[in-house]
């Protein structure tokens, strides 16, 4: 019992919610706040020619670093302050997770982002259990957050990131060879997760999901956005549009615990909008990974799919951006998720499974 009090007093919650949404989600806005705005900061300078965008504006330790290079390289710090933040950790805390992350992102290596997910939430648990405990809590709250951060990213770092690059290498090699089956898989998967009170863009940062399964989750995710905000605007206008189109599909979740049927339309898009995206239009995402993850969010999926381009045409892997790669790109992420989502929400409603003010946004 006084174990219990302990970390109630502490505010210690070993729960799915606390670990898997709250964490998981604060990740994401690390992830975004780093490595993903500092992929668009360097594809705007290389798609402009901005030179100062460009050019190298600092060196450390013999390597050279853009600015976009700069908010890439912070994004193992970036991503365990967001946890710990998550996690209402008090400042001693937050302010040492800096370290824990830079070491667990570094040493996770690919798959990096699970590690410091795991890595960071141990750490912060444990800052939290000895933060205020002693009369030298300046000293022993960063020593032992960082002790802990440290050692488990020497111990378990690199397995779990191998682990992680495991799976999502595994995801995108049955892509390459199954597109068409593993096209529905993904994109239906991923699309379900982002409106889901989860992270879909920190799971595919996680598993470093890019190519043709990052291009399918992107349809997933546009599905899910495109296809709530056309099927609910007569409830809800063009704010729900907006907001929904390019804000979050998770603002139906309540609508969705409601009546779950008003989902099937969007689910069933994101069906038929994977395969096309890796069968027909060879949709690939080769942008940050968090990218696959974000659909029409901020139009980052988008951005994404077109910073891989850029590279791809860079390094000699892909000849040009043509029309063709264009109209796939605005097919799968607009076009398509708002036709068929309309189609099949017009059948629900003929059966009566969908009716008018079920998808009623609340002021």
């Amino acid at each position: 019992m006084k174990f219990k009090e302990f970390l109630k007093k502490k505010d210690i919650e070993i729960s799915l919610k606390r670990y898997g949404i709250d964490a998981l989600g604060a990740m994401a806005q690390g992830l975004f706040c780093s490595l993903l705005i500092g992929t668009i900061i360097d594809t705007i300078g290389t798609s402009f020619h901005v030179p100062f965008l460009t050019d190298t504006v600092a060196t450390v330790a013999g390597a050279d670093y853009t600015v976009g290079g700069l908010a890439k390289a912070m994004s193992g710090p970036a991503m365990a302050v967001a946890i710990a933040s998550a996690l209402k950790c008090p400042p001693l805390v937050l302010f040492s997770m800096i370290t824990v992350g830079f070491a667990s992102n570094a040493l996770g290596g690919a798959g990096g982002p699970l590690a410091v997910l795991i890595i960071a939430i141990i750490a912060s648990e444990f800052g939290k259990a000895i933060s205020k405990e002693t009369k030298v809590d300046i000293l022993v709250t960063p020593l032992v957050t960082i002790g802990v951060g440290i050692l488990l990213s020497a111990l378990i770092a690199k397995p779990i990131g191998d682990a992680a690059s495991w799976v999502g290498n595994l995801i995108m090699w049955a892509t390459d060879l199954q597109p068409f089956l593993m096209g529905i898989l993904v994109s239906v998967i991923v699309g379900i997760a982002l409106t889901l009170p989860i992270s879909s863009a920190a799971i595919c940062a996680a598993l470093q999901l890019t190519g043709l399964a990052g291009g399918a989750a992107v349809a997933g995710c546009c599905a899910q956005m495109i296809g709530f905000a056309v099927i609910s605007f007569k409830e809800n206008k063009w704010g729900g549009l907006v907001s929904q189109g390019i804000g979050t599909s998770m603002l139906q979740m309540g609508n969705i615990v409601k009546n779950p049927r008003i989902w099937i339309a969007p689910i069933l898009a994101s069906a038929v909008t994977g395969p096309i995206a890796t069968c027909l239009f060879k949709l690939r995402m080769d942008g940050a990974p968090i990218s696959s993850g974000m659909g029409t969010c901020g139009l980052v999926g988008q951005i994404g799919v077109y910073s891989g381009w850029v590279k791809d045409v860079a390094n000699g892997s892909k000849a040009a951006i043509t029309a063709f790669d264009w109209i796939g790109l605005i097919m799968i992420s607009f076009i398509l998720p708002a036709f068929l989502s309309l189609l099949f929400n017009a059948g629900l409603k003929k059966l009566g499974w969908v009716k008018d003010g079920d998808m009623k946004l609340g002021a």
